[in-house]
């Protein structure tokens, strides 16, 4: 197939198109390398070396034989190219990492919100209309999120996307299915849930097949492709925006950091493995819907795990400390998730579990590239409200100097 990539340069984005490219598929990076501007902007940088765009793919093709072909658009504000793009391509298969992904990175600031809205909006919707203009038929995929659904305690398992309901009428009972109640805890989140919306009309009135993945956290950094030469290495954030948990903990393991849990602790959350996450793309991309379906909806997740157990999971693996601080978001401090990922498991994923010999792979990866972490980052300081700002630690190692007057 011929597969354009969006926001293929990303974390999840780069593993996934070396993956689709090693089976032999034709793959088209269309990326406008906002995420390199962002560690700009924050002064920060993947702890593993990043080469650009153009050197990773021209890497690519000296190991492996298969071309991956670069295209610099903004999905969000250059709907021309794009609808143009598209029209002369016309690919078999869309995928849609292509949103600013960090939850704290959007709760920053005004000008953060603003700027997760506009860009994870626009890019979905002018993808879409896109898409109806040319008249492709492409197949779209999604990476979403299973924070759409909320983190508060229901009870019951989170289903794939859809929930049977009851409805009281005049004349009696009427079953029927809705989409899941969002209740997104963060502007990011939210747009994730806006995401859904506008899927769910293009589905009913263009046709537009699509499929929907609500991933959990993803954790690791390697996968089978990317360890085929060291200037493949997948990005690895540590910082307090844009680290994942479990990989915080693993790099904060590394340099004699304290693990930071915030709050309890209690914060039961879905994950996933990096190259789990690549796998079931695959699987999505065998398992097209057919046109005029409703929306496929999958929870993209393998496993779930309280907060503070991981910390002390890590801590014993490592002899790292775990230091307990304020909790900058505003959430439960205690939840219960039961998720069903039936689909996937439907579809032959064979799930990687939190395997030692793993997290130690993302302990050593974190211990060689040591130097070339800003201590100063790893803290997350991005508050919900000002309220909870004032609150935030940013001083976790006590190294702050301190009056004795």
């Amino acid at each position: 197939m011929k597969i354009a990539v969006l926001g293929g340069d990303g974390f999840c984005g780069w593993p996934t198109s070396l993956h689709l490219s090693n089976l032999g598929h034709e793959i088209h990076i269309i990326d406008n390398l906002s995420r390199r501007w962002i560690d700009t902007e924050l002064g920060v940088q993947s702890l593993t070396p990043m080469d650009s765009i153009q050197e990773r793919c021209r890497i690519w093709k000296e190991v492996s034989g298969e071309k991956i072909h670069f295209h610099l658009i903004d999905l969000a504000k250059e709907y021309y190219r794009l609808r143009d793009w598209l029209s002369e391509n016309r690919p078999d298969a869309v995928i849609h990492f292509a949103e600013q992904r960090a939850a704290p990175y959007s709760m920053i600031s005004d000008r953060h919100k603003i700027y997760t809205v506009d860009n994870n909006i626009n890019a979905t919707h002018n993808l879409l209309v896109a898409m109806v203009e040319t008249g492709l038929d492409a197949h779209l995929v999604h990476l979403g999120t299973m924070g759409v659904y909320g983190y508060s305690t229901v009870g019951a398992p989170i289903p794939e996307g859809y929930l049977d309901v009851s409805i009281d009428t005049p004349d009696g009972s009427k079953e029927m299915e809705i989409l899941y109640p969002t209740r997104p805890g963060s502007v990011y989140h939210m747009t994730k849930s806006l995401d859904q919306i506008l899927f769910q009309f293009y589905a009913q009135n263009d046709g537009v097949r699509v499929t929907d993945l609500h991933q959990g956290i993803v954790w690791g950094t390697n996968t089978d492709q990317t360890r085929r030469h060291p200037q493949l290495v997948n990005r690895f954030d540590y910082d307090g925006d844009y680290g994942t948990v479990l990989n915080r903990f693993l790099a904060q393991a590394a340099i004699g950091y304290p693990l930071t849990v915030h709050g309890t602790g209690g914060q039961t959350r879905a994950f996933i493995h990096i190259q789990d996450t690549v796998r079931c793309i695959e699987l999505a991309l065998k398992d097209a819907p057919a046109k005029g379906d409703r929306v496929k909806i999958f929870n993209q997740m393998t496993e779930t795990h309280r907060v503070r157990d991981l910390a002390e999971l890590v801590a014993k693996m490592t002899g790292a400390r775990i230091a307990y601080l304020p909790n900058p978001r505003k959430e439960a401090a205690e939840n219960e998730l039961i998720v069903k990922n039936d689909n996937f498991l439907g579809l032959g994923l064979d799930p990687i579990t939190l395997q030692e010999g793993l997290l130690e792979e993302v302990v050593e990866i974190a211990k060689k590239f040591a130097h070339r972490v800003d201590r100063k980052r790893v803290p997350c300081v991005s508050a919900w409200t000002r309220d909870l700002a004032s609150r935030v630690e940013r001083d976790p190692e006590g190294k702050r100097l301190k009056s004795v007057s």
